[in-house]
């Protein structure tokens, strides 16, 4: 998924208020990781000159002090996009997030994991001299609906954004205590205070149960603050109860400890049990494991011990939640690719490597039938853009009269190479549609290879073995099984 945040770059003080400012705009340039500085851009700005002319514009209106600048950080899913796809989108955000109204310098680091673009620009706006304001609710109306759209064409993920008002700080959050392999606790949160208001008679009962879990308590009787807030055993901070839904605020909660007990629960379990329920069942043939199937689907099934855990105490087993996933997917892997053998493995990687280079030919033909088509796609971009002149001029305006001549002759310029503006912006559609397809494949083949690699290193390391005496004894108990069936059959 590709997430946004913004920050604000404060003043330094009189002497040299433009400090931090300056600094940001060395750091995000840094040549070790933009790829010697491939991987820079500007807007409404030189891009060696970016500072100065940032300065410049302040002094013009006036404005040298306090808020310097605006950082915006877009950071995507590890492995999901290349830096020249990332340095595509940021571009495109910031020419469409900024306007033609602030001065501003944006780069990809292609250096870690996750590929991420930042974008760092003028407080001031050279047109009008108006400070940029971020107002409550930016993020949600417009900053990450632009990102989601743009990485929709590009066919990446995209981050859900919530319709119930929640706060910015509270959804990032835990998109970013998920990014950095956090375990995210509003649903444990609000299973455990569901259970204690079950077993509550009282207000100060439910307290005491939810004590109990290991859960610490502010604020119960509102002498420390305005809201009530719990923090479970492994969480650094309080998190307000409000915060997960209007059932949990303390109101909320005194209202449902007397509606909701255990006895009334009993009743509308039994409610929905009750009757007969007919169902036909199609009885298959289990299929039988051999090989490294068996021993990975025997560690997956140790794994599963984790349901008959307490939920309260999942926050101890984090690691062993990553573990399930990735044995979960090599496991599928192996299925898969049908490999009981080590040799199997080995072939599967020849074969997706050739895989992903086939892809890379497609995707260099893709890109160069795009590039040859670029000139049409710049005059049918420009002539979207005179649209409004050409009608106000059919209307009757000739202040738009130069702008008429203008979108005459990109017209007449389509109509020479054979194309209509509407041709020319299907074709677009089609190439970014070819694109996003092939960026996918690519996607699954270095996911698949990387899931090889892994079971490989694996086996490398001694992690798991074929144990001559074990298969022997699985064959002996399969033709055990064999006689038996064949004495039933007699």
């Amino acid at each position: 998924m590709a997430i946004s945040k913004i920050l604000y770059i404060g003043d330094c003080g009189a002497g040299y208020a433009g400090k931090h400012l300056k600094q940001a705009l060395d750091y995000i340039t840094d040549p070790d990781k933009t790829d010697n500085g491939r991987f820079t851009g500007s807007l409404n700005c030189q891009k060696e000159q970016a500072y100065e002319q940032m300065h410049r514009t302040k002094e013009q209106f006036g404005k040298t002090d306090k808020r310097q600048g605006y950082h915006l950080i877009i950071s995507f899913a590890e492995g999901e996009v290349d830096a020249d796809t990332a340095f595509e989108v940021i571009g495109r955000f910031a020419g469409e997030y900024l306007g033609k109204d602030y001065e501003a310098l944006y780069a990809v680091h292609d250096n870690t994991v996750h590929v991420h673009g930042h974008i760092i620009f003028n407080s001031v706006s050279f047109r009008n001299g108006l400070k940029y304001r971020y107002k409550k609710g930016d993020w949600e109306k417009e900053i990450q609906p632009i990102t989601n759209r743009l990485c929709r064409e590009y066919g990446l993920s995209t981050i859900e954004i919530s319709e119930d008002g929640a706060k910015k700080s509270e959804k990032y959050q835990e998109w970013e205590d998920f990014r950095n392999g956090k375990y995210i606790w509003a649903d444990m949160i609000r299973r455990d205070i569901d259970a204690s208001i079950l077993q509550a008679a009282t207000y100060e009962s439910f307290l005491s149960i939810l004590s109990g879990m290991g859960y610490e308590i502010k604020n119960a009787y509102r002498t420390e603050g305005k809201y009530l807030a719990i923090k479970p055993m492994g969480m650094s901070r309080f998190r307000r109860l409000r915060s997960l839904g209007g059932n949990y605020t303390e109101e909320r909660i005194r209202e449902r400890i007397p509606q909701e007990t255990l006895s009334s629960y009993r009743k509308q379990k039994a409610l929905k049990e009750t009757g007969i329920v007919y169902c036909r069942v199609k009885r298959c043939r289990k299929a039988k494991l051999s090989g490294i199937r068996k021993r990975y689907f025997a560690r997956l099934y140790r794994a599963k011990l984790l349901k008959k855990r307490p939920y309260s105490k999942a926050w101890q087993y984090r690691d062993d939640i990553r573990k399930l996933k990735k044995l979960q997917e090599e496991y599928l892997f192996l299925v898969r690719h049908n490999i009981t053998t080590e040799e199997d493995i080995r072939q599967t990687i020849a074969r997706i490597g050739e895989k992903k280079k086939e892809t890379s030919r497609e995707k260099s033909r893709i890109f160069k039938e795009r590039a040859r088509m670029k000139p049409l796609f710049d005059v049918a971009t420009e002539m979207e853009e005179l649209k409004d002149c050409e009608s106000c001029f059919r209307r009757g305006e000739t202040l738009f009269e130069r702008e008429h001549e203008r979108y005459l002759w990109l017209s007449q310029r389509l109509q020479a190479e054979g194309y209509t503006a509407e041709q020319v912006a299907e074709l677009k559609e089609h190439y970014r549609g070819e694109i996003a397809r092939i960026r996918e494949r690519e996607k699954e083949a270095a996911g698949e290879e990387r899931i090889a690699g892994r079971i490989l290193a694996e086996l490398a390391s001694g992690e798991i073995k074929k144990q001559e005496p074990e298969r022997r004894e699985e064959q002996q108990t399969e033709e055990r099984e064999k006689s038996r069936e064949k004495d039933r059959g007699r």
